[in-house]
């Protein structure tokens, strides 16, 4: 495994070193043959994709498809049991054995949005988004507030800074925890349901937010059954069912006309449930 240090500097775009750090004409991330059995149950088999610099690409498919164990594995949450997963200049190997710096370094690279927002409780906003950079990193501490409120204004929450996660809306609290996953300052971020916990009505503000990222050029990686975001904001789309990417393409290719039965049938029974 190798990495090459970046340059990065939070501004109200993406950090420059997600395109310094990959090597021209390649992918940011290269997945391939990406395998995992929990018990007796295989979840992945043999997944392969990539993911080319500043753009979205989206997972559906059922669930127990294997989508959120993809994510996982990609942020090394899960170790996976072969396969090879590059994310910039970092690349580990699953098929030989995986050192615990070898997955700390490509857990490095990626920032992780969950379902479920985990702020501390009793911190205050802007500590939850600093806490990561300062006490991971061991950056200064008045870079890291600087950072952060900028970021914190990038998701619409700059006048929460103060504030307890208890003082805030369901969906504010996922956009503090969009804020926490760029603070980090990753080549990726990675997308985790971020919206199913939620109230219908706070979703909105949420997929604003994400969509507001990827105009700017972040790169992102997103688990979701908002099929509308997908069709708005993805570059690909891959359809997961059964450990296995069934259909791959582009929105319009696998939302709108997708070949294979089994995404016919999935996108029927998401869009018309009755």
């Amino acid at each position: 495994m190798t990495q090459t240090p970046g340059t990065s500097t939070t501004t109200s775009a993406p950090s420059l070193s997600q395109a310094e750090d990959a090597t021209p004409g390649r992918p940011l991330v290269s997945v391939r043959g990406l395998t995992k059995t929990f018990g007796d149950h295989r979840v992945l088999k043999s997944i392969d994709f990539e993911v080319p610099v500043g753009t979205v690409t989206v997972l559906i498919g059922p669930s127990g498809s294997g989508k959120t164990t993809v994510l996982r594995s990609l942020n090394v949450l899960e170790t996976p049991d072969t396969g090879v997963i590059r994310i910039g200049d970092v690349e580990a190997d699953f098929s030989t054995a995986v050192t615990k710096r070898q997955k700390k370094a490509l857990r490095a690279q990626s920032g992780m949005v969950f379902q479920a927002h985990n702020l501390f409780p009793h911190m205050k906003v802007l500590q939850n988004v600093t806490a990561g950079p300062i006490l991971v990193q061991h950056r200064k501490q008045a870079d890291a507030n600087s950072d952060a409120m900028q970021l914190l204004r990038i998701v619409g929450l700059a006048e929460k800074a103060d504030q307890y996660p208890y003082q805030l809306s369901g969906g504010q609290q996922q956009r503090v925890g969009i804020a926490r996953a760029l603070a980090i300052k990753p080549h990726l971020i990675l997308f985790d349901e971020p919206t199913s916990s939620l109230d219908p009505e706070l979703v909105g503000e949420v997929l604003e937010a994400m969509k507001g990222l990827a105009a700017q050029g972040w790169t992102m990686v997103v688990v979701t059954h908002e099929i509308r975001f997908a069709q708005q904001v993805a570059d690909q789309v891959l359809f997961m069912d059964d450990g296995i990417i069934v259909e791959r393409g582009t929105p319009a290719q696998v939302l709108t006309a997708p070949s294979s039965q089994r995404a016919r049938q999935f996108l029927r029974r998401l869009l018309d449930p009755l």
